[in-house]
Order: C-alpha cells, then structure tokens, then sequence
C-alpha cells in the first residue's frame, strides 16, 4: 500500500493531511503523511513502539501541529485557531485515560456535560450504560484502569462525536467491554462520521476497520 490513503471518494473528508511531517527538535516523528478520511470510514494504524501511532493520532485530534505540510479536520486547518471549534466534535481516548483523578467518574462526565451543554443526567446514564452505575461515586483514581477506561467509553457514548480516535482500545479491557469498543466505532460510522483506531492488536481492530495502514519510522505504508 502506498503511503497516500484515498478511502471513500466523492465527499469532502473528515481528515484531510498532506505531506504532514512533525517534528520534536531535531528529530521527526512523521514523515510526509498523505492521510484521507471520509465519513463513514474506519481505519486501523499499526505499527512498533515509538513508530508515531500515538503521535498521528495527536495530530488529527488538533492536540499539536505539524512542522511541514497541511493537516485539516472537519475544513479547519489545525495549526490556526480555529481548531478549538471543531474539538467537541472529536472523541479522543487515550492509551492513559484523561480523568481528574479526585473526581468522582460522575463529576468527570458531568464536567464535560456541563461544558459542552449536555444534559447533565446524561453522565451517570452513560455510565450505567457501560456497567458503571455502581462506581459512578467513586473516585477516579481508586478506579481501576479497566473501569477508567470504561469511564472513557461512557464520555465518548455521551458526546457523540463525529470523529472518534481510540488509542490502543482494547488494552485492558475484559471481553465485554472490547464489544463496548466495537459498537462505539460501528455507532459513529453509523451516523458518518469516521474512526481511527491505532493498535498492536490487528486481529480486534481489523474486526471493524474498513481500511488500514502500518506506520514505521514516522511514515505509513
């Protein structure tokens, strides 16, 4: 496969990066990037540790910009400001899970539900609708991290977004809740909107990606 990704064509892409390069310093991390994303598309990034999985997928949640090329989200160019926009319409899970620590997992999801003028009882919904309804009053950090990443999946399920990034999503998960996984990203592809899964585990992830590429060095292939 070549390093350019032309998944569905005919509509404008969710994710759009061409000859994306970022660096740290001296050193890349990606290397000229051509990356298209259309709704409706599920795609599975594999490769090593320090590969720059993680980093690419940074980069399309608008989190750090590129050194070199153009990487537009949703039309918006996300080295201007007007990434801050488009990010309630992104859902991003990281491999660490992103909770106040001395928040109960209610107060975590009822912080964002209050940000993003959500229902406020939507939050202990979701987490009722991911097995947390008895933990909601426990505090995030004495979760475990099976359960901080369920708390995760809760928010995903309450925000809805449009465009949905999974950082290894499998990893520490019991049987259950990888369905969990699985039915997010089937739920957002269900709606057009578009998902991007970054893993070592192919077997799971090849379950509901549509396409997939191998990153090494900083460039797909």
């Amino acid at each position: 496969m070549c390093n350019t990704l032309r998944l569905v064509s005919g509509t404008s892409p969710i994710v759009d990066l061409e000859s994306v390069s970022v660096r740290v310093g001296a050193t890349h991390i990606l290397r000229d990037i051509n990356l298209s994303i259309n709704g409706g598309d599920a795609i599975g990034i594999f490769g090593g540790n320090g590969a720059g999985k993680t980093t690419l997928l940074r980069l399309i949640a608008t989190l750090i910009m590129p050194a070199s090329g153009t990487a537009t989200v949703f039309g918006v160019d996300v080295a201007t400001d007007e990434r801050y926009d488009i990010r309630t319409r992104i859902g991003y899970v990281g491999h660490t899970p992103g909770l106040f620590p001395e928040m109960t997992l209610s107060e975590n999801l009822g912080f964002v539900a209050h940000a993003m003028g959500i229902d406020p009882e939507e939050a202990d919904r979701s987490l009722a609708a991911v097995g947390l309804a008895g933990a909601a009053n426990r505090r995030a950090e004495v979760c475990s991290h099976g359960m901080q990443r369920r708390a995760e999946f809760a928010r995903v399920l309450m925000t809805k977004p449009d465009l949905l990034l999974l950082d290894e999503p499998h990893s520490a998960l019991d049987a259950d809740a990888v369905e969990l996984v699985d039915a997010l990203v089937a739920r957002t592809l269900d709606a057009g909107g578009a998902a991007v899964l970054v893993s070592h585990d192919k077997e799971r992830v090849l379950r509901v990606a549509t396409e997939f590429a191998e990153i090494a060095g900083g460039t797909l292939s």
